[in-house]
This record gives C-alpha cells, sequence and structure tokens, in this order.
C-alpha cells in the first residue's frame, strides 16, 4: 500500500530497447502530457498530487498492444492518460508508440490499472 493518496504511472514499452536516454525523454513527454490533463479535467487529483510531492513510477510493458489495453483500462476508470507517439528524430519510427501516463490520480485507482506490471 502507497503512503502517498496520488500518483502517476509511466509505462514504457520494453520491446523498443531505446537507449536510457531516449527511454528519459519519453518518459518525461508522459509525465507532462498526463499531469496536464489531469490539471485540465481533475484539478483536485493534480493539486493533491503537487502537494504530496509528485510521486511516480515507471513500469514496463512488452508490446504496444499492451499499452493500448492499459489506456483503455485507465480510460474506462476515468483517469487522466496521455499516449506518446514519437517524432522519429533520433532512434524510433516517426509515429511509433512509445509510452503511457496514466495520472496523476488517487493511487488505489492507478493501482487498478498498473499493479501487476514490472518495474522499467
Amino acid at each position: 500500500m502507497s503512503a502517498f493518496k496520488f500518483k502517476q504511472a509511466i509505462i514504457l514499452r520494453s520491446d523498443l530497447k531505446m537507449s536510457p536516454g531516449k527511454a528519459a525523454v519519453q518518459a518525461s513527454h508522459a509525465a507532462i502530457s498526463s499531469a496536464e490533463e489531469a490539471r485540465r479535467k481533475n484539478y483536485s487529483w493534480w493539486m493533491g498530487w503537487i502537494e504530496e510531492g509528485q510521486c511516480k513510477i515507471v513500469l514496463k510493458v512488452n508490446s504496444e498492444t499492451e499499452l493500448l489495453s492499459l489506456e483503455k483500462k485507465a480510460k474506462d476508470l476515468g483517469l487522466p492518460t496521455a499516449l506518446i507517439s514519437d517524432a522519429g528524430l533520433t532512434e524510433i519510427e516517426p509515429g511509433t508508440i512509445t509510452v503511457l501516463g496514466i495520472g496523476p490520480a488517487p493511487s488505489n485507482l492507478v493501482d487498478k490499472v498498473t499493479g501487476n506490471l514490472p518495474l522499467y
């Protein structure tokens, strides 16, 4: 059980074999984009998360299919999400879906979607 009432999950595709720098940049895109989604659509979740110190967890999946399934589950629960597609300027083909951001949202809701995923 998390000590944080709110958290954000960043889920990267491990099958893409991104360099550490590329993975960090993609995770950053997802973190900012899903936080902005939360700020716009559920300000109280966003503010609670900000005040608690912005807890984040970085997880992994093995495919685009898994990532899209998680996005659907999160949306079905009303969670803010951000699905990131790469511009294709460096390591990845343009339009490749690389990462999903979920939250910030109540930790127990985020865990319903991501609780069984391994750390990245």
